[in-house]
């Protein structure tokens, strides 16, 4: 079943400032709380879903690349995400930001009364990638250097939170009873703290530990994209989750093509003989080379369009186009008798510009390339 648009589901529109993004969220957080509609599958999907709007559409970053790509900039294969796959602790987290204080649990007894789980700090890795890698999708083996949790160290419940990680304080509001939660200063909200661990384990009872995590990157990636393996960041002490190792798309500069959004440019040059007479030439594509026709009398400025031959959409919706942008190379020097032929062809009528109503300006083709 396809997502709902984000702003939608929060009932904004793409102007909406950071302050009516978290109002709207807010209104919906508690119309839709679990303590208000206990049992109700529905309005527990509706919470999760605008949780996961909110968490987008509050980030500049990811509101950018959600406008530019749709759902499709967080769920690219390869276990990648943006908003989705929260849980309900990831939500929750969110509350302290517009409510106030450390959290917010709910109108009453709380949210399922069950332990917080602590989660791992994120890692953030930068990958190169090709033009060419960029076009086809490619899957890397990056290696990574993660704390996990060292063999031999064992955990016991923290006294201080009995092992729910937090802390809670109930006020009264003009909407009921409020419970706002805090993690806790013991144990830093993991519930638990260490009871053994080796010497070689920091004081979390982790340590480093090298790993090659496998990247599976979609084609039609931008530079400075970033995509997100879930689980694969730093583990958490004690019965906490993982962090996420979050991949920063570094793409090369291509020695001959030259991206525009899914459209690439290629510069021809061609010599005033072919020019005049004709010729075929072999270009760069990001497929490999192709061979193509430039026609006699070409004139330089001129652009051949490849159809498809650019860069797949990260949305799917095709491929862009190769420009090729014919310029007539003319010669800075010539020998005498060459000389002496271009001096007689200079009232020959055949070299008199005669640009036709087909022969679109440099402000037309710049306009076409665009369209």
């Amino acid at each position: 079943m396809a997502k709902r648009d984000y702003y939608e589901i929060l009932g904004v529109t793409k102007s909406a400032t950071t302050a009516e993004i978290k109002k709207a969220y807010r209104k919906m957080a508690i119309k839709y709380h679990p303590d208000k509609n206990p049992d109700d599958s529905e309005a527990e999907a509706k919470f999760k879903e605008a949780a996961e709007a909110y968490e987008v559409l509050s980030n500049a970053d990811k509101k950018a690349r959600y406008d530019q790509f749709g759902h499709q900039a967080f769920d690219g294969s390869g276990g990648f995400g943006g908003g989705g796959g929260m849980n309900m602790d990831d939500i929750f987290s969110q509350f302290g930001d517009i409510f106030g204080g450390g959290g917010f649990s709910g109108f009453g007894g709380g949210f399922g009364g069950g332990q917080r789980r602590v989660k791992g700090s994120n890692l953030r890795i930068r990958v190169s990638l090709t033009l060419e890698e960029i076009a086809n999708g490619v899957e890397k083996k990056i290696k990574v250097k993660r704390k996990v949790q060292a063999p031999g160290t064992t955990y016991k419940t923290c006294a201080t939170c009995n092992g729910q990680g937090q802390v809670t304080r109930v006020t009264n509001t003009i909407l009921g009873r409020m419970q706002t939660a805090s993690a806790c200063p013991t144990c830093g909200g993991a519930g638990q703290s260490i009871d053994k661990k080796p010497a070689d384990a920091d004081g979390q009872g982790l340590k480093v530990k090298e790993e090659t995590v496998s990247v599976k990157i979609p084609a039609g990636v931008v530079d400075s994209m970033q995509l997100k393996v879930t689980g694969k960041g730093n583990e958490a002490p004690g019965n906490g989750i993982s962090g996420d190792l979050l991949v920063v798309i570094e793409e090369k500069e291509h020695e001959t093509l030259k991206r525009e959004g899914d459209n690439l440019h290629y510069d021809l040059y061609v010599s005033l003989p072919d020019a005049v007479l004709g010729t075929s030439k072999e270009i760069d594509t990001v497929t490999g080379k192709v061979r193509i026709k430039v026609d006699a009398g070409v004139q330089s400025g001129k652009i051949l369009r490849l159809r498809g031959k650019g860069i797949p959409s990260i949305n799917g919706y095709g491929s862009g186009d190769l420009l090729v942008h014919v310029n007539v190379w003319t010669p800075k020097t010539l020998n005498k008798e060459q000389k002496q032929f271009f001096e007689s062809m200079k009232n020959d009528e055949h070299f008199d510009p005669k640009p036709e109503s087909t022969d679109k300006s440099f402000f037309e083709k710049v306009k076409d390339m665009f369209s």
